[in-house]
């Protein structure tokens, strides 16, 4: 009898502790508040996706960029709801934007532990995929993230994948992150200069913030000058296909007329603008020693315009300008309003891969899921702490303080890739942004670049050594700190050749005339 009271008085306790555990459960569903981080699931299973959560891990996930001051804070919540929810802790790591190219090359190289890292056209995702770098997503989706997988449209899974595989989550997000000139425009209507709508324009508009406020540097370039200057240069005034390395260029109207652009007449007057912007002052000759982003700069007032930039990325320029400088006024010209075309963000451009690295595949693509479709996890990482970093006002996000006071800007984890247009929150001034998409609308084309997706096993010591090159000889041209241009051009190009320009511009024009065969693709 006795045993069989004890039994009772245990089944009791255990419906009573039952019934706790639930209501507990059930209220922390529906608030941000702080979890107890020590406690762990009630099972071993996670409820959503039945993976094994028996273990706790801890999460390295890797984001490019400067982390906000935030941080700490929005990681512990993030790992109490986390814990919670999957047994797991999540590090977040930034690369910060200095050298961040080759910190994430030593990322996915050395075998170190990486559970999620950001992807991108820019970052190469193309390259890493087809090199092994990366875990294929078809089996481990429909396992980990079964509502990410169906959140997804099936043309971006389509989209993303290289060799048939899928080895990113993208972003279903529709933006354009075309080109287009910055500027201050309240110092442009100040001094009457003109409105930045093409090259002559913009070197006016250039010419007149250096008469009129010498102490101003008229344009931001930065370090990466191979992007914010050749690239962009050529994206407008070219009209380039897409930004092609090695030199080799084609048009966006004739993207299999396949030609050389490094050592031509065009690379060498292309170079000799550059270097009479750095002789006109427009820019510093120290330039490629700059650690401050190009934005910031705007921003604080040390420059007055952007050669470019996109829409997106402008508006949350103006958003910390206004916000440090409410007087201010910032101008944008898409540059597919002057070249008659624009295209929309490829699916490649913002996602999240899994490294061949990672010690936690299911649990990172199910702490992934949680990101993008759990509304908490995603405000959270998106915008902060309502009340402390930010406030939703008639629907629009507003920013606590300014950006010097405040510790989390908008997206200030540089969280693209995991928007969810379901919970996105936008300053007032994103109205302005989505007016320019709806122009952008008008005269969209295909992105018919971003989905080539380059295998240089064959000539991978040329590239590397060609990568060397073009920082050495070529960078300094760019940056107009050579005096004699065209014999520097032909230093670079007597360099690159040794190191394989050749062999490594046949091959990858091979492979892209056979891309554009494969697609269609006139």
């Amino acid at each position: 009898m006795a045993s069989k009271r004890k039994k009772a008085i245990v089944l009791i306790w255990l419906s009573i502790m039952s019934m706790l555990l639930f209501t507990a459960c059930s209220r922390s569903s529906n608030s941000n508040k702080s979890l107890n981080p020590t406690t762990a699931p009630s099972n071993s299973v996670s409820e959503t996706t039945g993976i094994d959560t028996s273990k706790k891990v801890e999460l390295q996930f890797y984001m490019l960029g400067n982390a906000p001051k935030d941080l700490p804070k929005i990681e512990r919540q993030i790992n109490e709801m986390a814990l919670q929810d999957l047994n797991a802790t999540v590090k977040f790591n930034f690369t910060t934007w200095t050298d961040w190219d080759q910190k994430y090359k030593l990322l996915l190289s050395t075998g170190q532990a990486v559970d999620l890292i950001f992807t991108a056209d820019w970052t190469q995702y193309q390259q890493y995929a087809k090199k092994g770098a990366f875990l294929e997503l078809d089996d481990l989706l429909p396992k980990a993230a079964p509502a990410l997988q169906k959140f997804v449209p099936q043309e971006m899974w389509e989209a993303v994948r290289i060799d048939d595989k899928i080895y990113t989550v993208p972003s279903t997000y529709k933006e354009y992150v075309t080109g287009g000139f910055v500027w201050r425009e309240d110092l442009r209507k100040k001094y009457n200069l003109p409105t930045p709508v093409d090259i002559p324009t913009f070197e006016a508009y250039l010419e007149g913030i250096k008469h009129n406020e010498p102490k101003l540097q008229p344009v931001a370039i930065g370090a990466a000058v191979d992007a914010t200057l050749q690239d962009a240069y050529l994206d407008f005034q070219r009209q380039e296909v897409g930004p092609m390395p090695y030199g080799v260029f084609a048009s966006y109207h004739a993207p299999g007329e396949v030609v050389s652009y490094w050592g031509s007449l065009e690379h060498l007057e292309d170079l000799q603008k550059f270097k009479s912007w750095a002789d006109k002052g427009y820019f510093s000759k120290n330039e490629l020693n700059e650690t401050e982003s190009i934005q910031d700069k705007i921003a604080n007032g040390t420059a007055a315009a952007i050669l470019s930039d996109n829409p997106t990325r402008y508006n949350q320029t103006l958003s910390k300008m206004k916000s440090l400088h409410p007087e201010w006024e910032l101008g944008y010209t898409p540059f597919g309003m002057s070249n008659g075309y624009a295209t929309p963000v490829h699916p490649i451009h913002n996602g999240f891969a899994i490294p061949k690295s990672s010690k936690n595949p299911e649990r990172a693509l199910a702490f992934y899921e949680k990101m993008v479709l759990d509304e908490r996890y995603n405000l959270l990482t998106q915008y902060g702490v309502e009340g402390v970093n930010y406030t939703a006002e008639n629907g629009y996000y507003k920013m606590v303080g300014d950006a010097n006071s405040n510790g989390f800007l908008r997206e200030g984890m540089n969280g693209w890739a995991w928007r969810n247009p379901e919970f996105m929150l936008f300053e007032p001034s994103h109205d302005g942004v989505k007016k320019i998409f709806d122009e952008l609308d008008q005269i969209q084309k295909p992105d018919i670049y971003t989905g080539f997706a380059e295998d240089y096993t064959e000539y991978q010591a040329e590239r590397a050594a060609l990568e060397q090159v073009e920082k050495q000889y070529l960078f300094p041209l760019l940056a107009g700190q050579i005096k004699d241009v065209e014999a520097g051009l032909h230093t670079f190009m007597d360099k690159a050749k040794q190191a394989g320009l050749e062999k490594v511009q046949e091959a990858y024009k091979e492979q892209w005339i056979a891309y554009l065969k494969e697609k269609g693709i006139q």
